[in-house]
């Protein structure tokens, strides 16, 4: 396994190694110490790497991966996974504000809980959380699903568009727009799906659906701005 040192590189020069080296390189996997929650870790990677980062991470971890799998062995700060496209993203303990926020695809697997606003504006991704999520998690979240194993915080799916949450614990309150749906076949084998490839051992049928009323979906001028 390759090893980068962010004790003996700088992160400018670990970034730029990873793209502009590795993709020419035959390299499976690497892994990268001493990140001592430094922003901007493993960021727009583009080859099936497997990354492995050993302490906590900054801002925008693993932000607009493709192909790669990076898993954090610590916490990680403000968005990771931001604008990821595909492959996947692992952090073994707990996520601040925005995690996932815009992906358009691939897995991002949480751990621990997740702060305010995970998932916000998904257009694609899959996220799964082991633990709990904060308040406006799912906000204007256009595709993709979301799987909590703990409870949600308020304003739950504020304006969805498409996407899907799945709650296992309790929801202090849903946002404008989103409503409590009936579990079907589907979801439970969606949800099963997403729990096997997360690592998580919950029965699918435990969990809530939450998905869009569809009142948002059109200007309505006669509505007087009340929704």
């Amino acid at each position: 396994m390759e090893s980068l040192d962010l004790n003996q590189m700088s992160l400018r020069e670990i970034n730029q190694f990873l793209h502009k080296e590795l993709p020419h390189r035959d390299i499976q996997r690497l892994e990268i110490l001493n990140p001592e929650g430094a922003h901007h870790i493993a960021v727009g990677l583009d080859c099936p790497v497997d990354v492995q980062i050993r302490g906590h991470a900054g801002y925008y971890t693993a932000g607009m991966n493709q192909k790669a799998s990076v898993t954090v062995h610590g916490n990680v700060g403000w968005g990771v996974a931001e604008n990821m496209m595909s492959g996947m993203v692992r952090v073994k303990g707990f996520a601040s504000e925005a995690a996932g926020a815009s992906g358009h695809g691939g897995l991002l697997v949480i751990e621990g809980d997740a702060s305010l606003r995970c998932g916000i504006s998904m257009k694609g991704i899959d996220i799964v959380v082991g633990g709990s999520i904060g308040n406006f998690s799912g906000f204007m979240a256009q595709a993709g699903r979301m799987v909590v194993c703990g409870d949600a915080g308020d304003g739950l799916g504020d304006s969805l568009y498409e996407a899907v949450i799945y709650v296992r614990g309790q929801i202090k309150s849903l946002g404008a727009d989103a409503r409590e749906e009936p579990m079907g076949n589907e979801d439970i084998v969606a949800v099963a799906d997403l729990l096997a490839q997360a690592g998580f051992d919950y029965d699918p049928r435990d969990f809530k659906r939450v998905a869009s009323a569809r009142q948002l979906y059109n200007w309505n001028v006669d509505a007087d701005q009340e929704y």
